[in-house]
């Protein structure tokens, strides 16, 4: 408890002054809604807990930045890089209700769970709106946030979900190969990461059937991937946002005044800087020893849960549109220029020591 404290503490200490504030403010409350109001000082537009925000999870390395790449070119829509303070809060709160001794001391205490949600609530409400520019729609992507989602739509009763979800061949694969350190990964054993891969997905897929389908849409990175005017068609219908091509040249918009900023810590900044292409989809095909390919369908059950045949290798997930295979075409043709791009946008991140998870 003493180590959770220290890693926490900032957290925490935020938290309890949101509950302090909390109490502080409940006379002062519109008896005629039972939220607090936010309020964005830049466009002076006013905010609570009914607001439809977005929020897109998954595996890390699943594809969660093209997605939120792809929506924040939308007008209407921000999403942003990543804050890490979100799934780190509803941790905490797991933590507590974990264990039956904290949870009689903050009832003892006067935190009840209404407290204790409208101060979550408004601790990531306050941590959405103001890390961005203000939009028409808010969006939040933090991978793991998604392990939450039944939790979160209760504290947010319109939000709705984007759960990507991606071969977890090709996201293990990718993990070990770009060094992206996870909570509970060893990145030197294929095998441990599948399986880590396999629990932290069954309860995020769990998730997303306890909301149902008017709530959380899977999205399969290789058909977004493939087929992007296709899922893209489908994701702003689900989310109920008019159609804009531009959603479809998100690459155009990347660190321009107005578009999308990207982050220099996080691993997938320098591929989401292209248009769409094909090169990511197969990349592990033949990467993984072969004792665990061959135990495939033992170690990683959830690949066949999710439609994925354990036993392709290469898989056969589809034909990609025209535009898809010309994007692919020239990139490989123009590489270096690409190269060049990506150690721009990432010139800072070496020294940074990127982990994509408190906890899985």
């Amino acid at each position: 408890m003493f180590r959770f404290l220290r890693k926490h503490g900032l957290l925490l200490a935020v938290l309890l002054t949101l509950i302090a504030l909390y109490h502080f403010q409940q006379p002062c409350v519109n008896v005629s809604s039972s939220h607090q109001i936010h309020k964005d000082r830049a466009s002076g537009r006013k905010y609570n807990r009914d607001e439809p925000l977005i929020f897109i999870g998954g595996m890390p390395r699943s594809g969660t930045t093209l997605a939120r790449a792809m929506l924040d070119a939308h007008p209407e829509i921000r999403c942003g890089e990543e804050t890490r303070v979100v799934p780190r809060i509803l941790q905490m709160r797991q933590q507590w209700k974990r264990s039956a001794k904290e949870s009689m001391r903050l009832e003892e205490a006067g935190v009840t769970d209404e407290v204790l949600n409208e101060a979550i609530s408004s601790f990531i409400l306050e941590v959405v709106i103001k890390h961005g520019d203000s939009a028409s729609r808010l969006c939040n992507k933090d991978p793991f946030t998604l392990k939450s989602a039944v939790y979160l739509s209760q504290l947010f009763p319109n939000a709705k979900f984007l759960f990507m979800v991606r071969d977890g061949r090709a996201t293990v694969h990718s993990i070990i190969s770009r060094k992206v350190t996870i909570t509970g990964f060893d990145l030197t054993s294929y095998r441990q990461c599948l399986e880590r891969w396999n629990t932290a997905i069954q309860t995020m897929n769990n998730q997303c059937e306890e909301l149902g389908p008017d709530k959380c849409l899977r999205v399969y990175y290789e058909q977004l991937v493939l087929k992007p005017k296709e899922w893209m068609t489908k994701i702003l219908t689900f989310l109920g946002i008019p159609w804009n091509d531009v959603v479809l040249h998100h690459e155009q918009l990347i660190n321009k005044p107005g578009g999308i900023s990207l982050s220099k810590v996080e691993r997938s900044s320098d591929q989401v800087i292209k248009p769409v292409y094909l090169d990511a989809l197969t990349k592990w095909v033949g990467q993984i020893p072969s004792e665990v390919v061959e135990e495939m369908a033992k170690i990683a059950p959830m690949l066949a849960v999710l439609g994925y045949d354990p036993l392709a290798n290469p898989p056969s997930y589809g034909k990609p549109d025209a535009i898809v295979a010309n994007n692919t075409l020239k990139i490989q043709k123009d590489s270096k220029k690409w190269q060049s791009k990506a150690q721009q946008v990432l010139q800072h991140s070496k020294s940074q020591d990127l982990k994509d998870s408190p906890n899985t």
